[in-house]
C-alpha cells in the first residue's frame, strides 16, 4: 500500500506522494510530511553492490522508490533516466566526491546543465509531475521563489514540458550577474521571469500567499490550471536530494575509504534549509550519518536556532557574496520540527502561526535538546568565505564558489570526532560568481567591467597554477551567456505578484 502524505499542521488531508508532488504545498499552508519515512530504510549493503556495478541511476532508483512508493518501479526508472540520463558529467559521476586531503572531502553537486545543486532535483521533478498528471486534463503553473540557483535550475527543467508554465521571482539586485543572465535569458514558449524589488524572503513569502488565495485558486480551476512549486517545499524537488547522500557514500565504500557501517559527518551551506533536511532523511532511511553542520553566511538565524532553541528572523537582512544562503525564513526546518517533535502537528501550526505574526518562534528545550543529538551549527562572515576560497586553492589546489566556502570554513571550525570523515556539499561552480571568486584568489589582478572579464581571468589562472578536475574552464552554458539576449526585463514589487502570475497563466498555458 503506498505511503500517505499529510500536511505538518494537520493529518486532516491525507493524499498520495503523486499528488503531493502536484500540489507543492497543503492546503493549511505546512509542507507535505509522511509518517513512513522511518520505515522507507534502504539496504546498505544492496545499495552499495549495485552501484559498483551501475550508475548513480540505480542508487536515485532505489531511494526514491522508498520515498516516492506510489510510483511503479517502470515509471521511477523513466522518470530517472530522463532527468540523468545525458547528464554533462556522466550517469556515473552525476555528483562526484573529490579528495582534498585528511579525510575531508567535497561533494560536486554543480555538475549538471545549470552548474548548481539545483540540477539533481530539478531535472527530475518536471518528469515526476508529467508522470503524476497523466491521464488527466490537468494544466500546472510553477511559481517559483529563488536566491539565485533555483529559478535557472527550474526554467530549464520545465522549459517547454507541455501542459507545465513555470513563472519564476528572484530579488531584484540580489544574485550574481552570471545567475540573473542564466534566469532572463532563459528560452522557452512556457516560462516567465520577473525581477522582485525586496530581497529574497519578500519573494518567497508572497509566492506562499499567492499559493493560499482561495479566491485565485477557484478562478484558476475553472479553467483547469492548478497553482505548484519548485522549491524545496515540494516534497518531489526535496525527495530526489537525498539519493546524492547515499550515493556519496557508496562511492566511499568503493574506493575503499571507509568501511561500510562507518559514520560521516556532512557539512552543508544552508538557506532554506532543504539540502541539509535531505540529509537528515538519509539518516532515518539508514544512512550512517554522525552530525549534519548547518553552515550559515552573515544571515545566521539557523545558527542561532540550532544553538539558542529561537527562531527570530526579525534582525537585519546581509547582502552577502554566497547570495543563495541570504535567507531568514529557512522554510524546510518546519519539516524537522515535525518529525523531532514525534509528529506533534499541532506544536508545529502553533510555532508557525509565532512566525507568521510576530516573526519568531521558540521551541522546547527538549526538543532543541534531540535536534542538537544530530545537528551542529556555524556561520561564516564573507571574509572568512574569501579566506577559505583562497587557502584551499593555494594549500589544496581545488577551487570553490562562496557557498561551498562558508561550508569549509564552519567545517574547520567545528569539532571532529576520531576517526569521522566529514563531506562538504558544493553547491555550485565557482563560476557562477566570478567576481567575488576572482577577488578572494587573491594572485588575479580583478578586472573592471563585465562578470566575463573575471571568468577569463580566472581561467586563465586556474591553467596557470594546473588545478585541473575540470576547474580550469567555466562550464560551456555560463561561458555562452556572453553576449545572449534577455528575453525578461520585468520589475514588479510584491503587492504586483498575483496579477502577474494570473495574467501569465493564460499567456503561458
Amino acid at each position: 500500500m503506498a505511503s500517505n502524505y499529510h500536511s505538518t499542521r494537520s493529518r486532516e488531508h491525507a493524499v498520495t506522494a503523486k499528488r503531493a508532488i502536484l500540489d507543492g504545498l497543503a492546503p493549511d499552508g505546512g509542507l507535505y510530511v509522511t509518517d513512513a519515512l522511518d520505515e522507507s530504510r534502504i539496504n546498505l549493503g544492496e545499495l552499495i553492490a549495485a552501484r559498483r556495478e551501475g550508475t548513480y541511476l540505480d542508487v536515485a532508483c532505489t531511494v526514491l522508490g522508498a520515498l516516492l512508493d506510489d510510483y511503479t518501479p517502470e515509471e521511477m526508472r523513466a522518470c530517472v533516466q530522463g532527468a540523468y540520463g545525458s547528464w554533462p558529467s556522466g550517469t556515473a559521476n552525476v555528483t562526484p566526491v573529490v579528495g582534498l586531503g585528511g579525510g575531508e572531502w567535497v561533494l560536486e553537486l554543480f555538475r549538471g546543465p545549470t552548474s548548481a545543486f539545483k540540477d539533481v532535483a530539478l531535472q527530475m521533478l518536471p518528469r515526476l509531475m508529467s508522470c503524476a498528471a497523466a491521464g488527466s486534463d490537468e494544466r500546472i503553473m510553477i511559481l517559483t521563489a529563488t536566491s539565485g540557483d533555483t529559478g535557472k535550475a527550474a526554467l530549464d527543467g520545465f522549459a517547454d514540458v507541455p501542459g507545465i508554465g513555470i513563472c519564476v521571482f528572484y530579488p531584484q539586485g540580489g544574485t550574481s550577474e552570471i545567475q540573473r543572465l542564466q534566469m532572463v535569458t532563459q528560452a522557452g514558449r512556457n516560462v516567465a521571469v520577473a525581477a522582485v524589488r525586496g530581497n529574497f524572503d519578500d519573494a518567497q513569502s508572497t509566492v506562499k500567499r499567492i499559493f493560499g488565495n482561495k479566491e485565485l485558486a477557484e478562478r484558476l480551476a475553472t479553467r483547469g490550471i492548478t497553482l505548484s512549486s519548485a522549491n524545496s517545499i515540494n516534497v518531489g524537488r526535496l525527495a530526489p536530494q537525498v539519493a546524492y547522500y547515499f550515493d556519496a557514500y557508496a562511492q566511499l565504500v568503493i574506493a575503499d575509504s571507509i568501511a561500510l557501517g562507518d559514520e560521516l559527518d556532512f557539512c552543508v551551506p544552508t538557506g532554506n534549509f532543504g539540502d541539509v533536511l535531505a540529509g537528515y532523511y538519509a539518516k532515518r532511511m539508514g544512512l550512517p550519518v554522525r552530525k549534519l553542520i548547518v553552515a550559515s553566511n552573515a544571515n545566521n538565524v539557523l545558527t542561532d536556532f540550532l544553538t539558542t532553541g529561537v527562531y527570530d528572523r526579525n534582525r537585519p537582512f546581509h547582502k552577502t557574496i554566497s547570495p543563495s544562503m541570504d535567507i531568514l525564513i529557512s522554510s524546510n526546518l518546519e519539516r524537522l520540527l515535525y518529525y523531532e517533535s514525534d509528529g506533534d502537528c499541532e506544536l508545529v501550526a502553533r510555532l508557525m502561526a509565532d512566525l507568521a505574526n510576530e516573526g519568531r518562534y521558540q521551541v522546547p528545550p527538549e526538543l532543541l535538546a534531540r535536534i542538537q543529538e544530530t545537528f551542529a551549527c556555524g556561520c561564516a562572515t564573507d571574509d572568512e568565505a574569501r579566506d577559505a576560497i583562497n587557502g584551499v586553492l593555494h594549500e589544496r589546489n581545488y577551487l570553490m564558489d562562496p557557498h561551498t566556502a562558508v561550508a569549509w570554513h564552519v567545517s574547520q571550525s567545528t569539532s571532529r570526532a576520531e576517526g569521522v570523515q566529514r563531506v562538504v556539499l558544493s553547491t555550485a561552480s565557482p563560476y557562477k560568481f566570478c567576481r567575488d571568486v576572482c577577488e578572494a584568489v587573491g594572485t588575479i589582478d580583478t578586472p573592471q567591467g563585465s562578470d566575463f572579464a573575471c571568468m577569463h581571468a580566472i581561467e586563465d589562472e586556474m591553467r596557470r597554477l594546473g588545478v585541473g578536475m575540470n576547474l580550469e574552464e567555466a562550464p560551456a552554458p555560463l561561458a555562452e551567456l556572453e553576449g545572449a539576449a534577455v528575453r525578461f526585463t520585468d520589475v514588479l514589487d510584491a503587492g504586483q505578484m498575483i496579477d502577474y502570475v494570473e495574467r501569465k497563466t493564460g499567456e503561458l498555458l
